[in-house]
C-alpha cells in the first residue's frame, strides 16, 4: 500500500517536472507575443479618467480570463478533430489585427487635423458615455482573444513537439495562458497607476528628497509612457498579424527574400493585408450607403 502511494507521488512529481519544463520553453517562445500583448493592452486600457482606469482594466482582465476559458478547450478539441481549423482561425484573427493596426495608422496620418477641443470632447465622451466605454472594453477583449489564441497555439505546439501526454499538454498550456493574463494585466495596472504612485511618494517624503524627485519623474513620464505604448501597440498589431501570415501561409513564407529582416518583412506583410482589408471595408460601407440612399 505504502509503495503504491509513493509511486503515485513519484508520478505526480514527474508530471509536474514535465509541466514546468514545457511551460518554461513555451513562455520563452511566446515572449514576443506577450510583449506585443502588453503594448496593445496598455494602449487599450488608457484614455480614461483616473477613477475609471482600474474598473476598465479589471473588465478587460475578466474578459481575458473568459477568452482563455473559451480558447483552451476549443483549441484542444479542434486539434483533436481537425488540426487545420486552428490555422484558419489564426488567419482570420490575423486579418482582424492587421485591419485594426492599419486603420489606426491611417487615422493618425490623415485625421490629425482635429482641434484640441474636439480631442478633449471625445475623451470626455468616453468618460461620461457608458456605451463608449463598453465599446472600448469590447474592442480590447476582441484583440486579446486573437493574441491569446496565438499564445495558446504556440504553447500547444511546444507541448506536442515534446511528445508529452495529453494531461501534460493541458496543464502546461493552461499554466502559460494564466501567466500571460496575470503578468500582462498586472504590468498594465502598474503602468496606468504610475501617477498615483508618484503623488503618494511626493506626499509622504520631503520636497527635496530622492523619493519626492522620483515621484515627480513618475508623474511627468506617464504621458510619454502612454504615448510610447500607444505607438508600440499599433505597430505590434501589424507585426503580430504579419507574423501569423508569414508563418502560416507557405507562399508568403517563400516569397519574402531571406535577406530581409524578419521584423521588417512581417510589418510589410501585416500592413499589406491590413491596407487591403481597410480598403475593402471602406468600399463596402460606401457602396452600402449609396444603395441605402
Amino acid at each position: 500500500m505504502a509503495s503504491g502511494f509513493f509511486a503515485i507521488l513519484d508520478d505526480i512529481a514527474a508530471l509536474m517536472d514535465d509541466v514546468a519544463a514545457t511551460s518554461k520553453l513555451a513562455t520563452k517562445k511566446t515572449a514576443g507575443i506577450l510583449g506585443d500583448d502588453l503594448a496593445v493592452n496598455a494602449e487599450k486600457a488608457t484614455g480614461f479618467l483616473a477613477s475609471r482606469e482600474i474598473p476598465v482594466l479589471w473588465a478587460i482582465t475578466k474578459g481575458s480570463f473568459l477568452n482563455k476559458l473559451i480558447i483552451l478547450p476549443l483549441v484542444f478539441i479542434l486539434n483533436w478533430i481537425y488540426p487545420p481549423a486552428i490555422k484558419v482561425a489564426l488567419l482570420i484573427g490575423g486579418i482582424y489585427l492587421a485591419y485594426e493596426g492599419v486603420e489606426k495608422i491611417i487615422d493618425y496620418f490623415f485625421h490629425r487635423a482635429k482641434k484640441g477641443e474636439e480631442i478633449i470632447a471625445e475623451s470626455e465622451l468616453i468618460e461620461t458615455d457608458g456605451n463608449s466605454e463598453k465599446s472600448k472594453v469590447y474592442s480590447a477583449i476582441k484583440t486579446d482573444f486573437i493574441l491569446s489564441l496565438e499564445i495558446v497555439i504556440i504553447a500547444l505546439g511546444v507541448a506536442i513537439e515534446k511528445e508529452h501526454p495529453l494531461i501534460t499538454q493541458i496543464l502546461s498550456v493552461t499554466f502559460v495562458a494564466i501567466i500571460a493574463t496575470v503578468g500582462v494585466y498586472g504590468i498594465v495596472a502598474l503602468i496606468v497607476r504610475m501617477d498615483d504612485a508618484g503623488f503618494y511618494l511626493m506626499k509622504k517624503s520631503d520636497s527635496n528628497s530622492f523619493l519626492s524627485t522620483f515621484g515627480g519623474i513618475l508623474i511627468k513620464s506617464l504621458p510619454w509612457v502612454i504615448k510610447g505604448l500607444s505607438v508600440l501597440g499599433t505597430i505590434a498589431l501589424v507585426l503580430v498579424s504579419g507574423g501569423i501570415f508569414h508563418h502560416n501561409i507557405e507562399y508568403i513564407h517563400h516569397f519574402i527574400p531571406q535577406n530581409i529582416p524578419s521584423v521588417l518583412s512581417e510589418f510589410i506583410v501585416g500592413f499589406t493585408f491590413g491596407l487591403i482589408t481597410v480598403l475593402l471595408i471602406k468600399s463596402y460601407k460606401k457602396i452600402k450607403s449609396i444603395i441605402l440612399k
